[in-house]
């Protein structure tokens, strides 16, 4: 049986429907069992997908690098849509390279499991 579609219902993501400006609606990590809400936080995170692949933006989470300094990272690179997945390239060093977004109307979001933890990630895309 297959895995019913997150997608919301009549929505077939294109690079012209989610290319868009989007802004942190949720950021989460778990590590040993511990929670923490970044956005609570104060964390901010946009990023835009122009419909020509490239993006731009930029992820700051204060408190979060070894030794509690804060995190911050430009999200100048490249995106690509697969079916509902986004991806993003990037020069940046940050979770953003490595996650697999989920594409639904107005929104992405991932979730990526590492030998450090669980990251969980939702963006809001913003109306013209």
């Amino acid at each position: 049986m297959e895995a019913p579609s997150l997608v919301a219902v009549g929505f077939e993501p294109t690079t012209e429907n989610v290319a868009g400006h989007y802004r942190l609606q949720s950021l989460v990590t778990i590590i040993g069992g511990v929670w923490t809400d970044w956005r609570a936080a104060g964390a901010t995170f946009t990023i835009a997908l122009a419909p020509n692949g490239t993006t731009s933006g930029h992820l700051f989470i204060p408190g979060s690098d070894d030794g509690g300094g804060d995190s911050s990272a430009d999200m100048a690179g490249t995106w690509a849509l697969s079916g509902e997945t986004v991806t993003v390239t990037q020069a940046a060093d940050s979770f953003v390279r490595d996650m697999a977004f989920h594409a639904s109307e107005n929104r992405l979001s991932g979730e990526l499991t590492s030998g450090h933890g669980r990251v969980i990630a939702v963006l809001k895309r913003r109306k013209p």
